[in-house]
């Protein structure tokens, strides 16, 4: 039962690898760029500290992830690495919410604080930040389930009754 366990651990932090790397790699290559009234426009993640934010937290988590699936199973160090999986994933939330955050208001503009809409005129760009964002929600619901799997694991034997 233990070595279907950590296979599919493995499978989880694959995946939400992938997951991870693919968002990094996606809101990293997003730019844009248009002219308005002779003037030329640029967007790029890094414009956007919400978005410089994103990008740090998915390449820590990705390196994180990558060491992890390379330690040995049968050290002491998992009961640190249960902790640690915690963490990743409350800052991969927080990493989702400021970007998601920055990308409404980019999508449909603040009228109350007279901010424009800005994916009419940069589309490609937005079109990125939306691929990046998805594979940073995949990423975070792996990490979901796998915390949730992993506390099941751990607490599993306290509730298990034994027949007298």
């Amino acid at each position: 039962m233990t070595k279907n366990r950590r296979i599919f651990t493995t499978v989880l932090r694959l995946l939400a690898l992938a997951a991870t790397v693919s968002a990094t790699i996606v809101m990293v290559t997003s730019h844009d760029s248009t002219n308005v009234l002779n003037l030329t426009f640029k967007a790029k993640y890094n414009h956007s500290p919400a978005f410089t934010y994103f990008v740090i937290v998915e390449a820590i988590i990705s390196g994180y992830n990558l060491i992890i699936l390379l330690l040995s199973s049968k050290g002491s160090l998992w009961r640190v690495v249960i902790i640690l999986d915690v963490v990743a994933a409350l800052l991969l939330t927080s990493s989702m919410s400021a970007a998601l955050a920055i990308a409404q208001v980019g999508k449909k503009g603040n009228t109350h604080a007279g901010w424009l809409p800005i994916c009419g005129q940069v589309s490609k760009f937005c079109n990125h930040v939306t691929g990046a964002l998805v594979a940073g929600i995949l990423a975070a619901m792996f990490y979901f389930v796998l915390n949730l799997f992993t506390l099941y694991n751990v607490l599993n034997p306290l509730f298990v009754v034994k027949p007298n």
